[in-house]
């Protein structure tokens, strides 16, 4: 199943918002608020590449609130 960390850079004033919103995305299975360069990681979690795609572009990145991301697709899960 394909799996990434999306690393998603925000305005501080907006970061409860963009967690709420993705707390709502079923595809989101982990969320982290952090300190450095950005500001939210986020586990997403998809049927298939194609679908991981959507929800990233669509989902994540369109939203209002996301100034940038980095995804980081996961190889594989060890441990």
């Amino acid at each position: 199943m394909p799996m990434a960390y999306v690393l998603i850079n925000t305005e501080p004033k907006f970061m409860e918002k963009v967690v709420e919103i993705l707390e709502t995305l079923d595809a989101v299975v982990e969320i982290f608020p952090v300190y450095g360069v950005y500001d939210v990681v986020a586990k997403v979690q998809a049927d298939s590449m194609d679908k991981l795609k959507e929800i990233v572009t669509w989902k994540v990145r369109s939203l209002d609130e996301v100034r940038s991301t980095i995804t980081m697709l996961i190889l594989d899960e060890k441990k």
